[in-house]
C-alpha cells in the first residue's frame, strides 16, 4: 500500500491573536473559514480555545491588546500554506503562528500536556500576585507603624 504526500495528515498547533475590537460574530466566521480550509484539505479540526483579551508583550501599532486563541489539528501540509494566506488578508488577524506537533505522539497527549502547562502557568501567576500582596501589605503596615512613631 503506497501512501502520497498530499495523503499524509500531521498535527498542528496554531495561536492566532486578533484585533481586540473583533466582534464575536468576526471571530466565529473567522474560525468557519478556518475550519472549511482545513476540512478541504481532508483535516479535522481537535480544539478552538479562547483565552480572552490580554495584554500583549509588545505593542503592535498602538494597541496593547489582543484576544488570544489557540486551536489544535490535523491536516495536510497544503492546508498551513492556505490558512497563512487567508490570515494574512484578513485586516482583524494582528499575528499568528502555526507549530507542527510531533506525529508519533497522539493529539490527546499534546492536548493534555498544553492544558497541564496552562494551568501551571495559571499557578505561577497567582503564586506571583499573592507574593506581590503581602509585599503591599508588609510595606503598608510599616509605613503605619513609621507614622505612629
Amino acid at each position: 500500500m503506497e501512501l502520497k504526500k498530499a495523503d499524509v495528515k500531521r498535527p498542528y498547533e496554531v495561536v492566532i491573536l486578533v484585533h481586540p475590537d473583533t466582534t464575536v460574530e468576526e471571530q466565529k466566521e473567522l474560525f468557519k473559514k478556518n475550519k472549511t480550509t482545513i476540512t478541504s484539505y481532508n483535516g479535522n479540526v481537535h480544539s478552538v480555545e479562547t483565552w480572552g483579551k490580554r495584554s500583549l508583550a509588545n505593542p503592535i501599532g498602538k494597541l496593547r491588546k489582543a484576544i488570544y486563541f489557540h486551536s489544535v489539528f490535523e491536516s495536510n501540509p497544503q492546508a498551513i500554506m492556505e490558512l497563512e494566506r487567508t490570515m494574512r488578508i484578513n485586516d482583524k488577524v494582528l499575528r499568528f503562528m502555526h507549530s507542527s506537533l510531533d506525529e508519533r505522539v497522539p493529539v490527546s497527549k499534546h492536548m493534555e500536556a498544553f492544558k497541564k502547562g496552562l494551568a501551571e502557568s495559571v499557578q505561577r501567576e497567582k503564586e506571583r500576585e499573592a507574593k506581590a500582596q503581602m509585599r503591599r501589605q508588609a510595606a503598608q503596615q510599616a509605613r503605619m507603624e513609621r507614622d505612629e512613631e
